[in-house]
């Protein structure tokens, strides 16, 4: 049987066009863990409603008019910092994706994502992690890979203590059972750490996971 959180997600949408916003009202209508708290049209107004509702999750557009969603991400920063700003756009532009990593953003999902991949993205920066898509993490990882500072930055704050820990085990050669005794976790849940980091990191061979692993630091190269 599916299960939800407990805890409400409070969510502030933010997008210059009525019909995005219609559209994602309907697709969050029937779970009730995540409730729309409030709405704005472009950046100013999305500055009044996160000062005055503090929402869990801000769903930010980017092209917005009076003031855009880069703009607004840098002072929603200073303003409200425990919210979440999960940017949902149609740029697919490295730029975009970097700009609004550097700036905070804890995902970033297009606007032709499914119902259920946006969901997800909510959920998963509501609990203090990080959901960018396929498209969006390549450019970060490839920014990554060639020397970008600031996406190596970004890239260190990017798993969570758990995740580091179970790839540090993946990289040392450990199978999941080994993992699952050492950490004290369940195999099913190594497992499904194991794809999540695959699917956040965009890597889908061990292989890649140590090389990746190294990179960071989290283990020493042989």
């Amino acid at each position: 049987m599916e299960t939800h959180p407990t805890h409400v997600i409070r969510l502030l949408l933010v997008d210059d066009h009525p019909v995005v916003r219609q559209g994602i009202r309907s697709s969050l209508r029937a779970k009730k863990h995540i409730r729309i708290v409030g709405e704005a049209s472009n950046g100013v107004e999305a500055l009044e409603q996160a000062r005055k509702l503090r929402p869990d999750v801000i769903l930010l557009d980017i092209s917005m008019p009076v003031m855009n969603g880069l703009e607004a991400a840098k002072r929603l920063r200073k303003i409200v910092p425990k919210s979440k700003i999960l940017a949902l756009t149609m740029h697919d532009k490295k730029e975009y994706v970097l700009r609004m990593a550097q700036l905070g953003a804890r995902g970033y999902v297009f606007k032709d994502a499914s119902p259920s991949e946006l969901i997800e993205a909510v959920e998963t920066v509501s609990a203090s992690e990080v959901f960018f898509s396929p498209e969006a993490l390549r450019h970060i990882l490839k920014d990554y890979v060639g020397g970008g500072h600031k996406s190596a930055q970004f890239l260190s704050s990017e798993l969570s203590d758990r995740e580091e820990s179970v790839l540090r085990l993946i990289a040392e050669g450990l199978t999941n059972k080994e993992i699952a005794e050492q950490l004290c976790l369940n195999h099913k849940t190594v497992e499904t750490y194991r794809y999540r980091l695959m699917r956040k990191l965009n890597l889908h061979r061990v292989a890649d996971l140590t090389k990746f692993a190294v990179s960071r630091g989290i283990v020493k190269p042989c």
